[in-house]
């Protein structure tokens, strides 16, 4: 009786995991337009304003494109918006980060997909990538 229980649980483990990395990203969910006016932290993301020039998403794109386990859902330098998507190493937790030239301002909104709190890995990360994009 006890393999059994055992057994479910692995299983259950298993199945909840593949969902994880195998769930497919909407992007008319996604990537949708940063409604950011001011920076703040969340307990699931960040919200980023940031002042870079006409040329910030460029830079920014370059910039996330070589990031480890990231990936863009949709968008581009030419339509002025791009969602990336960027999985944890062990799980493939989602987490998206959507990012729009704004002028000569950037907007970007951080968050996660699954659960309550990232612990910090949003915003750790955008301001990681926005310490590189400074000259």
């Amino acid at each position: 009786m006890l393999w059994l229980i055992v057994g479910v649980i692995v299983a259950s483990v298993a199945v909840l995991a593949a969902y994880i990395r195998l769930a497919p990203s909407d992007p008319g969910q996604w990537h949708v337009t940063p409604e950011v006016e001011a920076d703040r932290d969340l307990e699931g993301g960040v919200l980023r304003v940031v002042e870079t020039g006409p040329e910030g998403l460029a830079r920014f794109d370059a910039i996330a494109r070589v990031a480890l386990r990231t990936t863009v859902l949709a968008g581009s330098v030419d339509e002025g918006m791009i969602t990336y998507i960027t999985r944890t190493k062990t799980v493939g937790f989602p987490d998206y980060t959507t990012v729009q030239q704004d002028g000569d301002v950037l907007r970007i909104y951080a968050r996660l997909r699954f659960g309550e709190s990232d612990l910090g890995v949003n915003k750790a990360r955008v301001d990681e990538w926005l310490a590189l994009l400074k000259p």
